[in-house]
């Protein structure tokens, strides 16, 4: 027999480039050219952070040299490079049947004794290691390929993965299909476009400790928000059961992002939860004739989250850990794409791959491109959106892969999901829809490479999209995805970054949708001057608070019952209500973090508050509610003051728990000194005390008893920031809703450019910071320079305003 070359070779004085196997924790990340990517980072955490506590499962991986060694030693690349003589891979059924001639080429041909007995002995030492009897061990099989010569190429996702394997023979037969699977159809297409030479590709074997999660959860994680780039947000998925369902887009995972700066420093600030459907779950097909198999999730799990919150917080402080580790090996931000599982037998969570996000690390920021509809149609079908893009053409809806040659360049690929057997058409399409999947499956991620829009979990787009029907695919409203019907017209908008101006007064933003809010961040500003919360109210929460607080008492039963449904995993109804909104206030703030973010408290008129739902039991019918009970006056109401106490819980848990103490509220229409006074005593008994955890509040100037008495108000709040609309309206004495004097109204009136003056004044004089959230400095470039001569500390401008009056303000 062959002397056996496995777990003890490197001990044995032969050097790691001649081993036929190398044990996870004798490799690390240089050495990629051995066991590739992804059996290299396995090796490189195991040795530099499982010490920091993350955990890795061991195992063992067959090298590149055991691949040559098995190529050359059975002729197999003359054979190959004969085969490929011709191939085209333009032309699908040949591209079909090169692949499927290598692949039975290499599965008939036998591995070497020697690479038979390394791969066997190292997986009964592996046995020996992870089960107390010595019974054979649950493994995972992983394809990595590498390039010798090419470190850092990627071929993420081309190979084959096994899971639940069981014996020896069938681990090595596993790695034999493993080897087989580098001549997949999907892995010829890319090295021929991407100029690789297939015969400078090798492949590596990963064989991995099973996790059982198919007892428990598994996802994706990503270190970076996978859309917009913003690099301080980590967004998680999870699902039931084993993790390839949520890698291949067959269900659609719950989604969780967390702020990644003060997890560091000890707080707990997930932004958000989003439940996914959770449909299907993978898991061992024990007795049946497969290793693994598809099951029903029962509906009471799919509306439960996959994991805890502690368990969220702790992938997400491993995800920090990883990237920081690779950003300080790399010497450069490294964000990272991570596979973690759950074991449901120990409860333990582990890591099982990890390795760099290649397209938004990969974007330049000195571009910033928008993209805009500028018409509109009907809606055929929502989902998630993936890259914040826009395209078009005719649909082709493809239900089965061997279709995929009826696809032609420029068609819009509908399907129910997409794995890698379907790349050698997707490079070609103008955008994807598909049926199921979620941010982090197949399709969004080859999207987001290919740089094309994309729409996932669509749930019925191939009932819906007709082949040949013309439609629009729009990723740039935000984090629904819409496909229209007909060829919607767009524009993109390209704006230079480069030699921004600097200038004395800030430049804020008014932002009010948290799902824009990370792309907004990417815009050159100061911070937030106007987020306001009754966006979050109306679109995230859409029932009235009283209406939570006294659920069981409502006597309005259609909307009890659209209640119960948006409420549903909550037993106390009011924690939805600071649950959403506790989410939306922290996203805004942690896109922009660590600069200010001025929160509004809500500001609805009680016509407004009576269309929320449940809301017309607690609203009062008034003859102008543009004048009546709104802002600060209704949070001490005795009628209200319970409705405004969630609120400040809300705002609360976004400081203390979350850590976004960048925020500062502002109280809306506070008529008298007095009244701010008894606003500020409401928050107080919340846990709201201005001056304590360095509090600040603000108070909207926009009613002309704020100018009137500026003085007094600077002995109660922190700062003002002047509303133009109201402040013109009441000036003028004008409703501002009304078409019949509507010609009068506008900001640029002496007499209100005399109320602005005389309050920038007021406010300098008694050290209060001073600034403008309103519609004028963007709509009028000449308001926003008068703001500016009068020595306003701050202007917030609507997105599309910043760049454009930044650069009208540096003329002067």
């Amino acid at each position: 027999m062959t002397s056996l070359t496995f777990a003890s070779e490197t001990s044995r004085n032969i050097p790691k480039e001649q081993a036929l196997v190398l044990w996870f924790d004798e490799v690390g990340i240089s050495d990629i050219p051995l066991v590739g990517g992804k059996n290299a980072s396995l090796g490189e955490m195991i040795r530099q952070l499982q010490p920091k506590g993350v955990n890795v499962p061991n195992g063992f991986a067959t090298t590149a040299y055991a691949f040559r060694y098995f190529i050359e030693k059975a002729g197999l690349e003359v054979k190959l490079r004969e085969l490929f003589a011709d191939l085209d891979i333009e032309d699908m059924n040949n591209l079909r049947d090169r692949g499927r001639m290598a692949r039975a080429l290499v599965l008939s041909t036998p591995f070497p004794h020697d690479l038979q007995m390394a791969i066997a002995m190292s997986y009964q030492k592996l046995c020996d290691c992870e089960t107390s009897c010595g019974k054979e061990a649950d493994v995972a099989v992983r394809s990595s390929a590498t390039a010798e010569d090419l470190p850092d190429a990627s071929f993420a996702g081309q190979q084959e993965t096994y899971l639940n394997v069981y014996g020896a023979n069938e681990v090595v037969d596993a790695c034999h299909r493993c080897f087989a699977s580098l001549f997949t159809d999907r892995a010829i297409s890319y090295r021929t476009i991407n100029g690789f030479d297939h015969f400078d590709i090798a492949l590596s074997v990963g064989v991995q400790k099973m996790v059982r999660s198919d007892l428990a959860s598994s996802g994706v994680m990503f270190s970076i928000d996978t859309e917009t780039g913003f690099k301080n947000a980590a967004l998680i998925t999870a699902a039931y059961g084993l993790g390839e369902n949520v890698v291949q887009g067959a269900v659609n995972p719950d989604e969780y992002f967390v702020f990644k700066p003060t997890l560091k420093q000890g707080f707990r600030p997930i932004l958000e939860k989003r439940l996914g459907t959770k449909e299907i779950k993978m898991v061992y097909d024990i007795g049946g004739g497969k290793l693994t198999k598809n099951i029903p999730v029962p509906v009471s799990e799919r509306v439960k989250f996959a994991i805890t919150d502690d368990e969220i917080l702790k992938l997400a402080e491993w995800a920090c850990i990883i990237e920081d580790h690779y950003s300080e090996v790399r010497g450069k931000l490294s964000p990272m794409d991570i596979e973690w599982a759950k074991d449901g037998r120990t409860g333990e969570l582990f890591i099982v791959q990890a390795r760099p996000e290649t397209v938004q690390s990969q974007k330049s920021g000195n571009i910033l491109k928008n993209y805009k509809l500028n018409g509109s149609s009907d809606v055929l079908i929502t989902g998630r959106a993936v890259g914040e893009m826009i395209g078009q053409g005719k649909a082709n809806v493809i239900l089965e892969v061997h279709n995929i040659e009826d696809f032609q360049a420029g068609q819009v690929l509908v399907t129910n999901k997409t794995d890698p057997d379907w790349e050698p058409i997707m490079k070609k399409a103008s955008a994807i829809v598909t049926n199921q999947g979620g941010r982090t499956c197949h399709a969004a991620i080859i999207a987001r490479e290919m740089g094309i829009p994309a729409i996932v979990g669509c749930g019925n787009a191939t009932g819906v999209i007709k082949t040949g029907q013309e439609i629009t695919i729009c990723c740039a409203e935000g984090e629904e995805g819409k496909v229209y019907k007909g060829l919607v017209p767009f524009e993109v908008i390209e704006t230079s970054l480069d030699n921004l101006p600097t200038l004395s007064t800030k430049i804020l933003m008014n932002v009010g949708n948290p799902e824009e809010a990370f792309g907004l961040s990417s815009i050159p500003c100061d911070g937030v001057g106007l987020a306001r919360m009754e966006f979050i109210i109306a679109n995230h929460i859409k029932a009235h608070p009283l209406a939570l607080m006294n659920f069981d008492t409502l006597e309005d039963k259609a909307a009890k019952w659209e209640i119960s449904q948006l409420t549903a995993r909550y037993e106390n109804k009011a924690d939805f209500f600071v649950d959403k909104l506790a989410h939306g206030i922290g996203t805004i703030a942690a896109a922009f973090y660590p600069k200010p973010v001025v929160v509004r408290m809500s500001d609805f008129k009680s016509n407004e508050y009576a269309n929320l739902l449940g809301g017309r039991a607690f609203e009062p019918t008034e003859e102008n509610p543009m004048i009546g009970w709104r802002g600060a006056s209704r949070y001490y109401d005795p009628k209200y003051r319970e409705a405004y106490g969630l609120e400040c819980q809300a705002l609360k848990r976004v400081r203390n728990d979350m850590g976004l103490t960048n925020v500062i509220p502002m109280i809306p229409f506070c008529r008298t000194p007095e009244e701010g006074r008894k606003v500020l005593a409401e928050m107080e008994k919340h846990g709201l005390k201005r001056g304590e955890n360095g509090l600040e509040v603000y108070v909207m100037c926009e009613i002309p008893s704020n100018v009137i008495l500026a003085d007094e108000f600077s002995q109660v709040f922190d700062g003002f920031s002047i509303g133009s609309n109201d402040l013109t309206q009441l000036t003028l004495g004008l409703d501002r809703d009304s078409s019949l004097v509507a010609h009068i109204f506008d900001e640029r009136n002496e007499a209100v450019k005399s109320m602005v003056r005389t309050v920038i004044q007021k406010a300098k004089a008694n050290q209060r910071k001073i600034g403008i959230c309103g519609q004028a400095p963007s709509d009028y470039p000449e308001f926003a320079k008068f703001l500016v001569e009068q020595g306003i500390d701050s202007i917030s401008l609507n997105p599309d305003s910043v760049l454009k009056t930044m650069l009208e303000l540096a003329k002067m």
